[in-house]
């Protein structure tokens, strides 16, 4: 079972909103996650970013895999 951390898709169509969360890489991008790490919203100015960082560092120890986007998402709220 591959863990991973990465966006599922929320909101309207043509206004984007994610949540950032732990599920298995096999499942499908809106799947039932295994828990809710945080969100992003894109479409403020300037982008929201807010990460339970305790959450995340969990998942990682186990072995979870952030995307390349959450990875960036990371870097930029601070880990």
């Amino acid at each position: 079972m591959a863990m991973k951390i990465r966006l599922t898709r929320m909101g309207s169509k043509k206004r984007p909103f994610y949540r950032i969360v732990a599920i298995d890489g096999a499942k499908r991008r809106d799947g039932r996650p295994s828990e809710y790490l945080g969100h992003y919203n894109p479409m403020v100015d300037p982008a929201e970013v807010k990460i339970d960082m305790e959450k995340v560092e969990q998942w990682l120890a186990r072995g979870a895999e952030p995307s390349d986007t959450v990875r960036s998402l990371l870097k930029q709220a601070g880990k």
